[in-house]
């Protein structure tokens, strides 16, 4: 039979270890149909097609592609794009995307085990894990990383601003890390799987004791992003440079607050970073007098956030407010209601409106010194912790506005 025989073909070409392009051309001839196969990071590992148009077609996703992930147990390690001229048998196409994907798992193997060790050492970094300066040496030469002149750390995050495909915090991790190889290619990078770690986190280390280099790969790193992945928002932290590798989770720690404040200072902050580069440590102000008390007492620095800005937070999130964004801008503004209603596009009463449920909320008063330090603390510690504040649309209607919870269906 002719299927049988394509099969033979196929499972001659894996057998002899003939390599994964020679497997998807064998395949391509069982199914009569122009194949790529990509990674789960989207990089193109083979394509048997009948042109260079075809090709591009494949791999543009035209609308009479088929797109079949290709997952060995669970993992989803690339996808098959496919182009029939019939339609095959479903035994026949389920066989033969089972066969490409174990040979994609064998292609990797030798990178996933190097991308597991990279992972594994810079979320010990990240959690402090790793501090002896002999052990990290040693961890970093398995890794072929030559950290003994410095080196610094970036966190980059994505979010996707809408559903997007299976494994793309993968291609995430990826992209930024195309970005720090190229302007230093022993870069490294790993997802931080950190607890609490909306979106994407990218850890990345850089290897280099020189200031610009590392400013270099991180506005890379946010190039990079912003040019491969459309549809996400983006925030990048730069640390200093770590002259000793012993300050390496320091400088991860570094990063990870520039990361927050970019951030969590919302639509501002993040073009902030998008027109100046990603944000480095020193550029954070007085962000980094907080960053000891996160890594010596973060439940103080908890309760100090409880007890001033939290309340505001919540109250947005069940509202749809913009308490929070309103009293920043307000602190921005030097305390002027007029300066903030104008950066807001909103009506000074509504100003007023919102900054007096700040007080009723907080038991702080924005008109006095005290309260306006203490909320400028909170909002901080916010940042320094990591925690996002929620953005609802801006439309209280002056003093009488506000929010009502979700899905009651009425405004006051």
């Amino acid at each position: 039979m002719p299927e049988l025989a394509a099969l033979d073909a196929v499972t001659e070409a894996v057998e002899s270890g003939a390599g994964l392009p020679e497997v998807v051309r064998a395949a391509a001839k069982a199914l009569d149909a122009s194949l790529a196969v990509t990674d789960a990071w989207g990089a193109t590992l083979a394509v048997a097609a009948r042109s260079p148009a075809e090709e591009r077609s494949l791999l543009a996703r035209a609308d009479d592609v088929s797109i079949l992930p290709l997952r060995v147990a669970d993992a989803v390690v690339g996808s098959l794009h496919m182009r029939a001229r019939k339609e095959p048998s479903a035994s026949m196409r389920r066989l033969l995307v089972t066969m490409i994907a174990s040979e994609v798992e064998r292609v990797r193997a030798p990178d996933r085990v190097a991308e597991t060790a990279a992972a594994d050492f810079l979320r010990a970094l990240l959690a402090r894990e790793l501090t002896d300066r002999e052990e990290l040496l040693v961890r970093a030469r398995e890794l072929s990383l030559e950290i003994g002149e410095g080196a610094s750390m970036i966190v980059a995050r994505a979010r996707p601003q809408a559903p997007t495909e299976e494994g793309w915090r993968l291609r995430v991790r990826a992209v930024a890390e195309r970005g720090a190889r190229a302007t230093a290619s022993r870069s490294i990078a790993a997802l931080s799987e950190r607890d609490g770690a909306a979106g994407a986190e990218v850890l990345l280390l850089v290897p280099g004791g020189e200031e610009a280099l590392a400013a270099r790969a991180a506005d890379a790193v946010l190039r990079e992003l912003q040019v491969g992945l459309s549809g996400y928002t983006f925030a990048v932290g730069r640390s200093r440079i770590a002259e000793d590798p012993a300050d390496l989770p320091r400088a991860a720690s570094e990063a990870l607050l520039a990361a927050n404040v970019a951030e969590g200072r919302g639509g501002a902050g993040i073009e902030g970073a998008a027109q100046q580069g990603a944000l480095a440590f020193e550029q954070t102000g007085a962000y980094r007098l907080l960053l000891s008390t996160m890594s010596e007492n973060p439940r103080e620095l908890q309760r100090f956030y409880a007890e001033t800005v939290e309340p505001l937070v919540a109250y947005d999130e069940q509202y749809e407010t913009d308490l929070v964004q309103t009293l920043e801008t307000f602190l921005d503004a030097d305390g002027n209601v007029a300066g903030t209603a104008q950066r807001l596009f909103t009506h000074r009463h509504t100003i007023y409106y919102r900054l007096e449920r700040v007080r009723e909320l907080s038991g702080l008063d924005v008109s006095s010194s005290d309260g306006r330090e203490k909320l400028s603390l909170g909002l901080k510690a916010m940042r320094v912790l990591g925690i996002p504040s929620a953005r609802g649309p801006a439309s209280e209607a002056g003093a009488g506005g506000g929010r009502v919870p979700r899905g009651s269906g009425r405004r006051s």
